[in-house]
């Protein structure tokens, strides 16, 4: 059993993606070919933004945002104690405080009273100037951007959406990847759309930001490759990725996306009362790059997890170390307590997750869930 299916679904696309792959090769447009171009409007179209920019990984993704709004020492950035290293690494690199902020139980999203109260602690300290906010759409699903739109502007601070699980997903009509000032994401193979490497894009709808990040994602390149304005690195969507994602991203609107979310359902139907199940709240679609669920303690989760490897039931624990206890950030300090992260790090449990899973595969895996639980 696959935690997250690449093989079957290469499988079922196999024909189109060899094609894809192929047309390059004949081509020998590996850097900046028509692909790349091609899928960034397809991506703008399907986002509901402006422009698509696309680079090298969604690391680079969420740096190079960074480096548009000129994050630098001295700034704080708010970022979720909850999440990848990624979202507090980019702001570090840059010189400037990640400073960290709880989650809610129930979404593993922005916690927004813990969020003011972070602000607030940070203003009146009065030794960092806040400038952005970074918000993650964890598991799939978006945060609650009608109140983090409110919080930015509030504060007069910028609004990042990290993306990188996210996309696909909506609130409302409003797809993932177009809230805020700019949003960014994740192509890494296991993410909800994903391809054969790594790649990352970014969204906005700012024509300034859009036409520095085109620039610096090539060396700072100006009107031409040699004209260089300013100093940028390398960080370009190889043409190969960009192909692959294309029949990608053909299937992930055409069945995808509605596929996890059955499975999500039998999951959530399987296991409703006998672990904590994920919640998505009415108005919220997820496109679920992770099931999560929680258990009472961490000796029950562990438990759980080395019961299931017996069974050849492959799990992941997303995230077991609080952003704030990470070795790298252990000189910042703690503007507010994060008790629910600390929580979900000893309690969450990722089971498998995608698109091509079959019924039987989900009844096993919610079957053994309740052997075990039964028996303790």
């Amino acid at each position: 059993m696959q935690f997250r299916d690449l093989k079957e679904q290469y499988r079922v696309l196999k024909e189109d993606i060899d094609q894809a792959v192929l047309n390059v090769m004949s081509d020998c447009n590996f850097i900046g070919g028509k692909q790349v171009a091609e899928l960034e409007r397809e991506l703008a179209e399907y986002v509901g933004v402006k422009h698509c920019i696309t680079c090298g990984n969604g690391t680079d993704a969420l740096s190079m945002v960074m480096m548009a709004w000129d994050i630098k020492e001295g700034d704080a950035v708010f970022v979720p104690d909850f999440t990848f290293f990624a979202s507090g690494e980019v702001v570090a690199f840059e010189g400037a405080t990640p400073v960290f902020y709880d989650v809610c139980m129930d979404t593993f999203n922005a916690d927004i009273d813990s969020l003011k109260a972070a602000i607030k602690a940070v203003k009146e300290e009065g030794k960092l100037n806040p400038k952005a906010i970074i918000a993650v759409d964890l598991f799939g699903q978006p945060a609650d951007y009608s109140s983090l739109e409110k919080i930015a502007e509030e504060n007069h601070l910028l609004l990042l959406e990290d993306g990188a699980q996210g996309f696909g997903g909506r609130i409302g009509e409003k797809r993932a990847c177009s809230f805020g000032n700019a949003a960014t994401t994740s192509f890494f193979p296991a993410k909800p759309l994903g391809c054969y490497g790594d790649g990352g894009a970014i969204f906005t709808n700012d024509d300034v930001v859009a036409e520095y990040l085109e620039s610096i994602r090539v060396h700072g390149k100006g009107t031409f490759k040699y004209d260089n304005v300013r100093v940028g690195w390398n960080s370009r969507l190889d043409t190969i990725q960009a192909a692959i994602l294309q029949v990608k991203l053909k299937a992930f609107c055409e069945y995808e996306v509605e596929a996890v979310n059955k499975v999500a359902e039998q999951y959530t139907n399987l296991l409703y009362g006998v672990v904590k199940t994920p919640i998505v709240p009415k108005e919220m679609y997820s496109s679920w790059a992770q099931y999560t669920i929680q258990l009472e303690s961490k000796e029950q989760r562990d438990e759980i997890q080395k019961k299931l490897k017996e069974k050849d039931i492959p799990t992941m624990i997303y995230y077991p170390k609080a952003m704030h206890k990470q070795t790298a950030f252990g000189n910042l300090k703690e503007y507010v307590e994060c008790k629910n992260t600390e929580k979900l790090c000893d309690t969450v449990l990722a089971l498998p997750m995608h698109p091509y899973m079959k019924t039987e595969e989900i009844e096993f895996i919610a079957g053994e869930i309740r052997k075990i639980l039964d028996r303790k």
